[in-house]
């Protein structure tokens, strides 16, 4: 029932449409144009001056033709760079890039499955309760649009938000996320001829850092340093040296157990030496689990083995739009559409896939 050809070639112009994180204009009106062709109510929230992106998320709301609750259906519309001039190849069944920008699978894979399930209902009369999609902004720089949505205008209390990886998996729990942002200010000094009035920032941050449990603490928490900055001629004991860290964790406890011992490690060193820390932490979403017989995880299970997928549960260790969706009451369960190798250069995903992906949302939203 999916057109094929059509939904191949409505990726391929998608993936062409810049869209990088704060750029995602183009992408909103072309989709708002295919979705208000046929029959969606458009509308665009006010959350620009919240996110930073020249458009706000859209909304799409295809009203229904059958008793049933309202689905929601969100795919985020923004790319990593560098998404800017894509030049995408088909070859052997594969979508992927000329090997010089990302492909935009992610999450465009997403966004041409929920246009063309929802063209497929309105052109062969398919009964289906009220489907409302919702494109949002800003998902790969801390899911702004998500955080800032305007929560008012959304009107179900489930969604699918098709934004990981292999087909046929459901996401049934995600970490909460917190960044780390420390400065440690020392005391200059001339290296050769007074070294030992200076305090060393660089040696006081790089002591804290080689104290932290770091990268893959157990099952369900992970944290990373991003960066280290300092920069000084060899010949001054450096004043100033500033991190940027990470750390997560689907359970909440063991979450701030880890910000706690990490922000511990930068008191500790600092006083050790003399040093004053400057420290920042912000929580950039919380975590979720869901309980793997909530009915919507079983009609979602449904709709993947009529579609001709097997479904596989299973936890995830990165943020998604979901986390904020759940925040706000919605069980969101997020699901795979065939991307691979995403934020690289090697990007791709096969035509059956982005086939199989656009059969299940279908499936999901038929009465």
């Amino acid at each position: 029932m999916i057109n094929k050809e059509r939904l191949l070639n409505t990726f391929l112009d998608y993936v062409r449409i810049d869209s990088e994180s704060g750029h995602e204009k183009n992408m909103a009106q072309r989709i708002a144009a295919d979705l208000k062709a046929i029959g969606c109510e458009i509308y665009v929230d006010d959350t620009m001056d919240k996110t930073g992106s020249d458009t706000g998320n859209l909304f799409a709301t295809l009203p229904g033709t059958a008793p049933g609750d309202p689905i929601m259906l969100c795919a985020h519309m923004d790319t990593v760079v560098p998404g800017a001039g894509v030049k995408p190849v088909v070859e052997d069944g594969v979508v992927r890039t000329d090997g010089t920008t990302v492909l935009g699978a992610d999450d465009k894979s997403g966004v041409v499955a929920i246009v063309e399930a929802m063209r497929t209902v309105v052109e062969q009369n398919i009964p289906h309760p009220t489907v409302q999609a919702v494109f949002t902004v800003c998902e790969e720089i801390g899911l702004l649009g998500s955080r800032h949505m305007d929560y008012d205008r959304v009107i179900a209390k489930k969604a699918a938000v098709l934004d990981s990886s292999v087909p046929g998996y459901i996401v049934t729990g995600g970490p909460g996320q917190y960044k780390i942002n420390a400065a440690v200010i020392g005391r200059k000094a001339h290296a050769g001829g007074a070294p030992e009035r200076g305090i060393s920032a660089i040696q006081v941050l790089c002591e804290a850092i080689s104290n932290m449990k770091q990268l893959r603490i157990d099952p369900e928490t992970t944290a990373n340093i991003g960066s280290i900055h300092a920069d000084y001629p060899t010949n001054i004991v450096a004043e100033r040296a500033t991190m940027c860290a990470e750390c997560r964790s689907r359970d909440a406890a063991k979450l701030e157990q880890q910000v706690k011992h990490m922000e511990d490690c930068l008191h500790l060193a600092c006083e050790k030496y003399g040093a004053v820390l400057e420290l920042e932490r912000s929580k950039t979403y919380d975590s979720y689990r869901h309980d793997e017989n909530d009915p919507f995880i079983q009609e979602m299970s449904a709709a993947m083995i009529r579609a001709g997928l097997t479904p596989v549960l299973s936890a995830t260790g990165g943020g998604s739009d979901v986390n904020n969706f759940c925040l706000h009451g919605i069980t969101a369960l997020m699901v795979g559409t065939g991307m691979s190798k995403v934020h690289t250069t090697e990007e791709q995903i096969s035509i059956d896939d982005l086939n199989n992906t656009a059969r299940m949302v279908l499936e999901l939203i038929k009465a």
